[in-house]
């Protein structure tokens, strides 16, 4: 029906009153949210948890021609992106990604998307890495998700003004306006100290006029994290 084609939103996952507005790249806690490319031309974005470690959506690492991810030595991390400039270009020595995610598989684990980015150098001083948060998120929690979208790739664009509806397949449903390009981004809620944490990050965007977008849960990579912690690794 024409009319009901009318009411879908443009781009999927953002609705038909896009609250995304532009950050300032250098503000807290948006300066932590990095963009992650690749040699290959493909980009996606990323959080810095860690002083060398970056989590982001797997599929953004995958080849669909080779059916492989990419080697680390072909991922590139930018910090501070804004219209082509950057503060600090960091390559990537390690990419860890669930093996329960296959992207190449009919039905891929969409709750297992998430890779984590060790890299090469750590990031830069001004650049602090966000906690990261396993808490419960009951239905109404506010929160924020931000990323490098397709239609506005050389800002940093952002709904600060969205909330959790609740989970489906181990995913978390929340309605931030978000699209391609936005995978990987990070879902913020707000941490004890007052501050911003990464509860999860974008990893699909829904398709119906009623935005319900898609974030693998924090808790699906945060025992990796802990574990190069314990052990002493960046």
């Amino acid at each position: 029906m024409p009319g009901a084609r009318a009411e879908r939103p443009l781009l999927p996952g953002v609705g038909q009153a896009d609250r995304r507005v532009p950050v300032d790249a250098s503000a807290d806690p948006w300066r932590s949210v990095v963009r992650v490319q690749t040699n290959l031309a493909g980009r996606c974005t990323g959080a810095l948890v860690g002083p060398r470690t970056v989590v982001t959506a797997a599929h953004c690492l995958f080849n669909p021609r080779t059916r492989r991810f990419l080697q680390a030595s072909s991922l590139h991390v930018l910090f501070g992106y804004d219209r082509g400039e950057f503060t600090r270009h960091v390559t990537v020595a390690g990419v860890v990604t669930d093996p329960a995610y296959d992207p190449a598989a009919p039905n891929p684990l969409v709750s297992a998307d998430w890779a984590v980015l060790t890299l090469a150098q750590p990031a830069p001083e001004s650049v602090p890495p966000l906690p990261v948060s396993t808490a419960p998120l009951p239905a109404g929690t506010p929160l924020m998700l931000g990323g490098y979208s397709q239609d506005r790739a050389q800002i940093l664009m952002a709904d600060r003004d969205c909330r959790m509806l609740g989970e489906r397949a181990g995913l978390l449903v929340h309605d931030c306006d978000a699209t391609r390009g936005t995978s990987g981004g990070p879902l913020l809620v707000r941490s004890g100290g007052g501050g911003w944490a990464v509860a999860g990050v974008g990893v699909a965007a829904g398709n119906t006029p009623a935005v319900r977008n898609f974030a693998v849960a924090a808790g699906r990579f945060a025992a990796l994290l802990a574990k190069d912690t314990a052990a002493g690794q960046p």
